[in-house]
């Protein structure tokens, strides 16, 4: 497994997030909140996935940084639970909405949770005509 998360595993381009905002599905679980899209006839079968944490509730940016990454790593070790889905065009967002520094293990078994429950919806979403 590739534990990496290069750049083109992160979504940056301006379009794509605001497609994502747009046109996504979201859902909630304390204290993030997941917006998730798939687009229709992309060949690449990467996730791309975007970190955000909100300035209005964590007010400083080393506290907010500080979670990011923390985001990022637990992503980047459970990433293996919706690739192996191999849905092409996938872009997620992962908002932290919550008001307070979360240790990395709450933060891990919530990212595990969402996962798990993303794989869920798209599972019930997929059109079993293949």
């Amino acid at each position: 497994m590739n534990y990496k998360l290069p750049k083109s595993e992160r979504l940056h381009a301006e379009k794509e997030i605001k497609e994502l905002f747009n046109e996504g599905s979201s859902f909630f679980l304390y204290p993030f909140k997941v917006q998730f899209f798939v687009k229709k006839g992309v060949v690449d079968g990467t996730p791309k996935v975007l970190f955000s944490v909100s300035k209005k509730k964590i007010k400083k940016a080393v506290n907010r940084n500080f979670i990011k990454r923390r985001m990022k790593e637990a992503y980047r070790l459970n990433k293996q639970l919706i690739s192996s889905l191999e849905i092409n065009g996938l872009t997620l967002g992962l908002i932290f909405v919550g008001s307070v520094k979360m240790g990395f293990h709450e933060v891990e078994t919530k990212i595990i949770q969402i996962l798990k429950r993303l794989v869920k919806e798209l599972n019930s979403n997929i059109p079993d005509h293949e």
